[in-house]
């Protein structure tokens, strides 16, 4: 059995990693790991907030190996999964991007997230009045991936270097309609509308969307690396 530690909370992302990747691998969470170290997402760009989340998990694990060893069998594969990933409205220059969960609050890296009524109303009120080939958009997703080694013999991981990050990406093209639509998903599902539907995310449903969607894409690479590597 193939181990992901995920590193977030967020329980509706989760649930939609696990959907996707299926019965092959065993996902746990920070939940699972208490003491870990909260994540600051304050890079400019997905790949180095993921790559963050990896590189401050990892350097815990290192010197706080226990909990691994309570969950994962020493010699199962065990990667730690970071993902960062967003709205881009081509519009707003790539707005909310980065700072898409925190949109209609402070866009500081350590502000709380937003609701997600209130980060989908202001997208709305600042495209109020733009025409249908102007609401382009796209949601992305970035993947960092680490495989972390632990010995049953020394009780510790074996070193690892930030060049073994592995960074997978996805992205779903889209547009931005006039309206909060549908009662699936979470974010901004109820206003996307991928390319070639006529439904929001939110309408289609989570069966079509985890086809479908930027982090569905990001995933189907993940699962190729690893049966690539475990081969």
């Amino acid at each position: 059995m193939t181990t992901l530690l995920i590193a977030t909370r967020n329980a509706n992302k989760v649930r939609e990693i696990c959907r996707i990747l299926g019965g092959d691998v065993r996902c746990l969470t920070l939940n699972d790991f208490p003491g870990a170290p909260v994540a600051v997402e304050d890079a400019e760009t997905f790949a180095g907030n993921a790559t963050g989340k990896v590189l401050s998990l990892a350097e815990w694990l290192t010197k706080n190996p226990e909990p691994v060893f309570r969950a994962v069998a020493a010699e199962e594969p065990f990667y730690i999964v970071a993902d960062d990933s967003g709205l881009e409205v081509d519009a707003l220059n790539g707005a909310p991007g980065v700072h898409s969960a925190r949109f209609a609050g402070r866009e500081a890296a350590r502000a709380a997230n937003s609701p997600d009524a209130a980060n989908n109303a202001k997208l709305l009120r600042l495209l109020e009045g733009r025409p249908a080939q102007e609401r382009s958009a796209r949601f992305r997703c970035v993947l960092a991936v680490l495989r972390l080694v632990f010995s049953a013999e020394s009780r510790r991981a074996l070193p690892f270097s930030p060049s073994q990050i592995i960074l997978l990406d996805g992205v779903c093209e889209g547009s931005i309609g006039g309206m909060a639509l549908g009662r699936s998903g979470f974010g901004y599902d109820p206003l996307f509308v991928p390319k070639d539907c006529a439904q929001t995310f939110a309408e289609l449903g989570d069966e079509i969307k985890n086809k479908l969607s930027h982090r569905a894409r990001a995933l189907e690479k993940l699962r190729q690396f690893i049966g690539k590597e475990l081969c």
